[in-house]
């Protein structure tokens, strides 16, 4: 087996967008205390425990 795993994705930097009320956005800075709000009320998922398979 080879020892020498490569994790894909490793060490490639990413922005996270979201939709808040209809639009796309990166950060929340520019948004009222409204918008703020609607995401963080918003159910939070994680991928923590799920179980990743490689092709072979």
């Amino acid at each position: 087996m080879n020892e020498d795993k490569k994790i894909i994705g490793e060490g490639v930097g990413f922005e996270r967008i979201r939709r808040i009320t209809g639009y796309l956005v990166g950060t929340l800075d520019r948004f009222n205390n409204g918008k703020k709000a609607e995401e963080r009320d918003r159910v939070k998922h994680s991928t923590e425990g799920l179980k990743i398979q490689n092709e072979k």
